[in-house]
């Protein structure tokens, strides 16, 4: 019997390799080949898969997206409001050496995005699905009386998804083995705020 090739997991493993070579050796150092050597594949055997280095990497962001979002599903599922919120972002937040390399794969796909439509539309849509999750859950919290500032809700989902974004930079830019940057303690104070009526 020949042996049955799973497409899907040998992407995954691709992927992973991928991961591990970018938080090593930055984007230029993943090389097709070394992918390739990382995942115990042949020299050009990642051509079924990924034709192209941009093909994987958008892949690598979109797995990053997907993985990240089936975390925050899991933690909110029976949230509401400011619990929901504060575990969303503990999911996004690099607070350990997983979510710092997935802030090494998020990286560099922007600095492609910059000069690639198809890139920035990923990068476009996915940023929306987390505003508008954000958004909700601030909803919720102002319903239930746990949000009563002023600023109104669009602007209080910008500041958190920026701060969210920065807080990646900052991690994958850190030396390596660092991972307490306090953005737990800075996302705590920015959900205190939230519970302070605006001066005026």
């Amino acid at each position: 019997m020949p042996k049955i090739v799973d497409h899907d997991e040998r992407r995954l493993e691709l992927v992973d390799a991928t991961w591990r070579i970018i938080a090593r050796n930055g984007l230029e150092g993943a090389t097709m080949r070394e992918i390739a050597m990382e995942a115990g594949f042949a020299n050009g055997a990642l051509k079924p898969y990924f034709p192209t280095k941009d093909t994987l990497l958008e892949f690598a962001f979109s797995h990053v997206f997907n993985r990240t979002n089936q975390r925050i599903a899991e933690v909110t599922a029976d949230q509401t409001g400011l619990a929901a919120l504060r575990a969303f972002c503990l999911e996004v937040l690099p607070l350990d050496e997983e979510r710092i390399n997935e802030a090494r794969i998020v990286i560099p796909f922007w600095q492609k995005a910059v000069n690639d439509p198809q890139k920035a539309v990923i990068h476009q849509q996915s940023m929306d699905e987390w505003l508008t999750a954000i958004r909700r859950h601030l909803r919720e919290a102002r319903d239930a009386g746990d949000v009563s500032t002023a600023v109104d809700d669009t602007a209080l989902a910008g500041q958190l998804l920026n701060m969210l974004l920065g807080a990646q930079i900052e991690a994958a830019l850190a030396p390596a083995g660092r991972t307490d940057f306090g953005h737990d303690r800075q996302l705590e104070g920015y959900l205190a705020l939230l519970t302070q009526p605006s001066a005026g």
